[in-house]
């Protein structure tokens, strides 16, 4: 349909969605009909279908397809800045109300990565059911990239992980933790007066699975020393990975919220200093701009409370652990200045 026959369309739409409203935008941003789909939980037809809607009311082309990636028309460019704020104002206005029912939401979802799993969410779910006695609770947890995946398709409502989403605009991400990764050994097969990597060439290094981010970031940590390790054994869970550590007489690179997650071994390995470069990562809640008012805000408070307490306590099972590896953190920070490497568990 070319503009002349758009502008005669006397079927043409009189009206905006802000469902199509939230499709221009989301285009906008990803450059591809297919990655807005994805972001929004739609089918790319109905993504076209909200497009071609929202051009049929413009009577003008919006979005200049034989870009790659889309761009906007000026048209395009004119109707996204109405667009962002009137969502602005819309978000702004939800905040408010629920300020005001907040007492009685009605459920709270979560998506947390398996290190929070069972020392931090359960407390801290306990925590908010006080304020919130008639919340419905629900908590899913798993790697980083799955959470974020689930929270930007709206199966979440909160999510705490070490991948924020890509997206600055529409996010809130705040900072919980960052913490350092540490040699596991299992207990007694290191000279410690000796040069510790020579040796851990000839014992066995027990991988995290590389499909999961934490453990592409310890391989390419790896690489970058130029140290190769041969890939006998390789796990998803922390406490797989401790277990065999301690069986094989082994070693492996984890960090506190890892190492604590296996506290049952810690009669059969220690914690040391890494013989590497710094290797870190941050953890972080995160949430949908404006949606939840001061609730999150207080929900990463709370959560850095129980993490100061349940970390102390947990590091002494592990007197050897260098006490500097762990950092509860307070600044705000936006998903675009979260550092790649940062991420992943």
């Amino acid at each position: 349909m070319n503009d002349d026959r758009m502008a005669m369309n006397p079927e043409a739409p009189l009206d905006v969605s802000l469902r199509a409203l939230r499709v221009l935008v989301a285009v906008d941003e990803t450059g591809s009909m297919a990655k807005a789909a994805e972001r929004l939980g739609a089918s790319a037809a109905a993504v076209s279908q909200q497009i071609a809607n929202l051009e049929g009311f413009a009577r003008t082309r919006l979005l200049d397809r034989s870009e790659r990636p889309i761009r906007p028309t000026p048209a395009g460019a004119l109707l996204l800045s109405h667009a962002r704020k009137v969502l602005m104002a819309v978000a702004e206005a939800q905040a408010q109300m629920m300020e005001l029912n907040l007492s009685s939401l009605p459920q709270l979802r979560f998506a947390v990565i398996d290190d929070f799993d069972a020392s931090i969410t359960p407390r801290l779910i306990n925590a908010l059911h006080g304020a919130h006695p008639t919340t419905a609770f629900s908590a899913v947890s798993g790697r980083s990239d799955f959470i974020t995946d689930l929270f930007v398709r709206r199966e979440a409502d909160l999510a705490i992980t070490g991948l924020p989403p890509e997206d600055p605009s529409s996010y809130d991400v705040l900072p919980l933790l960052t913490e350092t990764f540490a040699l596991v050994v299992a207990k007694g097969v290191l000279d410690k007066d000796t040069a510790p990597l020579p040796q851990l060439q000839q014992k066995p290094f027990v991988h995290h699975n590389e499909k999961m981010p934490i453990g592409r970031l310890v391989e390419q940590h790896l690489r970058r020393h130029r140290f190769s390790a041969e890939r006998r054994f390789s796990f998803e869970a922390s406490r797989s990975i401790l277990a065999m550590v301690a069986m094989v007489g082994g070693w492996t690179l984890g960090t506190p919220l890892n190492i604590l997650d296996s506290a049952r071994f810690a009669a059969e390995v220690e914690v040391l200093p890494s013989p590497f470069t710094r290797l870190s990562r941050s953890v972080y809640l995160v949430t949908r701009r404006g949606e939840l008012g001061e609730l999150p805000a207080r929900v990463a408070a709370l959560s850095r409370q129980l993490l100061e307490e349940s970390v102390a306590s947990g590091l002494r099972e592990f007197p050897e652990m260098p006490s500097n590896l762990f950092e509860v953190l307070s600044e705000p920070v936006t998903a675009a200045a979260s550092a790649p490497a940062a991420a992943g568990c």
